[in-house]
């Protein structure tokens, strides 16, 4: 990572998990970065959703393909981020950039990358609309579990 990226938190799973959370996310960085490598129990969407907020605040804009068809989908007043479609058992990536996370007047800008090996690739601009400064980050499925060996880091941007 380059000098400016500054590791907060790491979790390697040692049993398969609904759901990871990242709290207590100090507001020292411009930006966060989450990322995601491992697998899931079923397929599916793999979400966010932050400040334990489950209330319908959430939207995005998603671009996916599958190596014969690109496709799109949009997502309004939902309860979470989709950050990328995982098949069951495959291994697959994500990187989460929340940007201005700290600020307490702006809405949140999310943007994702995410891949399953040989099965989906996507793109997604996200919003969470509201005000309050990101103090925790949960990464949950829309079925099944986030599987054992799986990691995910948590990063701070700092400022220049």
């Amino acid at each position: 990572m380059p000098a400016t990226y500054e590791p907060i938190a790491t979790n390697t799973l040692g049993s398969a998990t609904s759901s990871v959370t990242f709290s207590s996310i100090p507001s020292t960085y411009t930006d966060l970065i989450l990322v995601f490598g491992g697998s899931v129990s079923a397929f599916g969407n793999l979400r966010i959703q932050v400040n334990s907020d489950t209330g319908s605040n959430y939207s995005w804009t998603r671009l996916l393909g599958d190596g014969s068809t690109a496709s799109s989908d949009r997502g309004s007043a939902q309860t979470f981020i989709n950050i990328a479609i995982l098949d069951t058992n495959t291994i697959g990536n994500s990187i989460v950039h929340l940007q201005n996370y700290s600020n307490t007047t702006t809405y949140k800008t999310v943007l994702t990358r995410g891949n399953s090996t040989g099965t989906y690739l996507g793109a997604n601009v996200a919003l969470w609309r509201s005000t309050s400064a990101i103090n925790s980050i949960t990464v949950l499925t829309s079925t099944g579990n986030i599987n054992s060996s799986t990691v995910i880091s948590l990063y701070g941007i700092k400022a220049a």
